[in-house]
């Protein structure tokens, strides 16, 4: 829910960018608004949606507070569980447990950067530039 109003904008910047020509041409040809969105809008948003994904994906991945309040020992996030490895009371620093977690938990989002990060850069500016 907290994501709905930045993937709207992205949506949204990047339909302002797809020529009104491309949608007056196939209103013309007599296509309707689904063949219209499935034929010419959907094709054209393969970068806002790759951007979208990204960004809930991280997002959903990293909420720390409604683990840390709402969720319980079985059902706690990553990030939850590598803050209460960290602060555990038995008073000895086990680094390499640590790390662990931490490499463990920035993976996912790691290899999700890596496979789809350039449509990222590319999606965020497809709305972005104007002339």
């Amino acid at each position: 829910v907290y994501g709905v109003s930045f993937t709207t904008m992205f949506f949204r910047n990047a339909y302002l960018n797809l020529p009104s020509e491309l949608i007056q041409s196939a209103q013309v040809d007599g296509a309707h608004f689904m063949r219209i969105f499935w034929s010419i809008i959907l094709p054209n948003s393969g970068a806002v949606i790759m951007v979208t994904v990204i960004w809930q994906t991280t997002n959903i991945w990293n909420d720390f507070l409604f683990g840390a309040s709402f969720g319980d020992a079985l059902s706690q996030p990553m990030q939850v569980a590598l803050n209460n490895l960290v602060s555990s009371s038995t008073g000895v620093k086990e680094y390499n447990v640590h790390f662990a977690g931490a490499l463990m938990a920035a993976l996912p989002t790691l290899l999700i950067y890596l496979i789809s990060g350039r449509y990222f850069v590319r999606g965020l500016m497809s709305g972005s530039v104007k002339g």
